[in-house]
């Protein structure tokens, strides 16, 4: 089979002539226009540390291409970085960047007629918004991780960003002084990689590993070591290798291989995020995938990593005990994961983790043996109830109190909650309120890291609730409830709270409800009059039209065709 089945199209034939020499203006000689064309989509940036590393990643991407007989040409793509931007507006950009990634890099590699791809992310958003292109295009592809961070340290403690998100909480709380502050802050990012815990990027990093779309163990690799330098350069040469044996990403993203990963996340207590990115993921490969497969996976699968935020260790602390090939050794020994299921090198899962323990080592206490799990179920449960009747998504591991029912304290936006927390105005018993946050009433569905953490600095984590349609940092625990749907900007329930309602909370249940009578509830639906949009023009406004509800992924190619 030939090589260079797409590319064909711009490197073959007289017509083509103009073509290939502005091919040749790049490097190509005329052997090598009958090679592959491998795109190197590199997400390389200084604007945060999760990919400041990646350049150097690429470039050796591209020399192992070229030596692994296929040609490299390097492409850029966008990032946000979720921790500069948190707390802020910039914060309701994060999520479209999930789009624009996918849109350029499909916008790239179909533009140019490219043979395969290999994708390189770092920050949270750049993982789902590689693999939607590399679903819609369905050409080789492989994603390489930038790398996840080291810790910081301070106090015989290690740090992530998250201890310092906490810190402010807990400066304003009078528990630490200006000094402790700025030691966290100094301290809490030593280098480049993605946030250290298991938050976003290294659970999403976790998922495609499991899927079968990135090499073993590369997910929870720190970005300064040797080693991701070496499974980078291993990448391409296993993607040449599916280009020649047209491994298609379609074949691997299955419904099989997506309930590998939904396993995994909850295994590891991944991101609230993976419930998003995986419902657009599937939708993008045409795999059925609803909400309740995620309470269904949860209810088999324990909790067998202690990782952070809730936990106690960090992704490369999981890397050390073994990482996610020991974690998926461990279900699939137990039925939980499909053995059966295609990975990029063309092995089976199984054979992958063949050579793998069934247990993992007795000399470290990251990842739990079978029988004494951090969890005996999952951490990701889906609500249901009046105030969310699509569904909605919460965290309980590590929730000391998983029912909760308090007054109902309403809040417009992120900030006016954040500036109520750290004056004191928020007492044990309150559920806290966040709306018109979701995907379009933001629009952009802001994560709430900022208050989540103030709420545990302050030390009110296990006394005080909080719901909204907005999203969550992975780095975010407590007894938090997001992904509110229907949201508020479309007339969802959660738009219809009044100050002082009293509002239920019932993880075990999962149950999410407003406790009023439906008498009330449509009283209240009648006089809701939707708000003005907050952005009519730009990004955020066709963002704000296209986008879809956050139960089936916040896509924005919905039905674009059936109104």
């Amino acid at each position: 089979m030939s090589e260079n089945l797409r590319s064909q199209a711009v490197t073959q034939g007289v017509r083509r002539s103009p073509n290939r020499a502005m091919l040749r203006a790049v490097g190509f000689t005329s052997e090598d226009f009958n090679k592959a064309i491998v795109g190197i989509a590199n997400s390389y940036s200084t604007i945060t540390p999760c990919n400041m590393g990646i350049n150097q990643l690429a470039l050796i991407a591209e020399v192992a291409v070229k030596s692994a007989g296929a040609m490299p040409q390097m492409f850029g793509t966008i990032t946000i970085s979720d921790g500069i931007s948190m707390g802020t507006e910039g914060m309701k950009y994060s999520l479209v960047s999930r789009e624009v990634i996918a849109d350029s890099i499909e916008t790239v590699c179909t533009g140019q007629s490219m043979d395969g791809v290999l994708a390189i992310g770092g920050c949270d958003k750049n993982m789902p918004g590689a693999m939607l292109a590399i679903a819609r295009m369905n050409i080789p592809a492989i994603f390489v991780y930038g790398g996840t961070i080291k810790p910081g340290h301070y106090d015989g403690r290690d740090l992530t960003l998250v201890s310092s998100f906490e810190a402010v909480g807990q400066y304003s709380a009078g528990k630490i002084n200006s000094q402790e502050l700025l030691e966290i802050e100094s301290r809490a990012c030593p280098g480049a990689g993605s946030c250290g815990g298991m938050f976003t990027a290294n659970t999403m990093s976790s998922a495609f590993e499991a899927m079968g779309m990135s090499l073993p163990y590369s997910s929870t690799m720190a970005a300064e070591d040797a080693e991701k330098a070496d499974s980078t350069e291993k990448s391409a040469f296993v993607l040449v290798e599916a280009i020649k044996k047209q491994i298609l990403p379609r074949q691997i993203i299955t419904r099989q291989s997506i309930e590998n990963a939904i396993s995994v996340i909850m295994a590891v207590g991944g991101s609230t995020n993976a419930v998003l990115h995986m419902l657009a993921i599937a939708r993008a490969a045409n795999v059925e995938l609803t909400l309740d497969d995620f309470e269904t996976i949860r209810a088999r699968v324990p909790v067998l990593c202690d990782l952070k935020p809730s936990g106690k260790y960090i992704a490369t602390d999981l890397h050390k005990a073994g990482g996610i090939p020991q974690v998926m050794k461990m279900l699939l020994v137990h039925d939980l994961i499909h053995g059966d299921s295609l990975t990029i090198s063309g092995q089976t899962v199984a054979e992958v983790l063949a050579d793998v323990p069934a247990e993992p080592s007795a000399n470290q206490d990251v990842i739990r043996p079978w029988n004494n799990p951090m969890y005996t179920q999952g951490h990701l449960a889906i609500l249901r109830g009046n105030l969310a009747t699509e569904g909605a998504v919460a965290k309980i591991a590590g929730v000391k109190k998983p029912v909760i029912t308090g007054s109902a304290r309403v809040f417009e936006s992120e900030e006016a909650c954040l500036d109520a927390i750290l004056a004191g105005k928020i007492q044990a018993g309150d559920i806290l309120v966040i709306r018109y946050e979701g995907p379009k009433g933001g629009p952009g569905m802001r994560e709430m890291l900022a208050p989540t953490s103030a709420i545990i600095g302050a030390g009110l984590g296990d006394t005080v609730g909080l719901i909204t349609d907005g999203r969550f940092s992975g780095a975010t625990y407590g007894m938090v409830v997001g992904h509110v749907a229907p949201e508020a900007a479309v007339g969802g329930t959660i738009a219809l709270i009044e100050e002082g309602d009293s509002i239920t909370i019932d993880a075990p249940a999962r149950l999410l409800q407003l406790n009023i009578c439906d008498e009330e509830l449509a009283r209240r639906r009648a006089n809701w009059k939707p708000p003005s949009p907050r952005s009519t023009f730009g990004v955020l406004a066709k963002y704000a039209f296209l986008v879809s509800s956050s139960s089936i992924g916040a896509v924005t190619d919905l039905n674009l065709f059936n109104n």
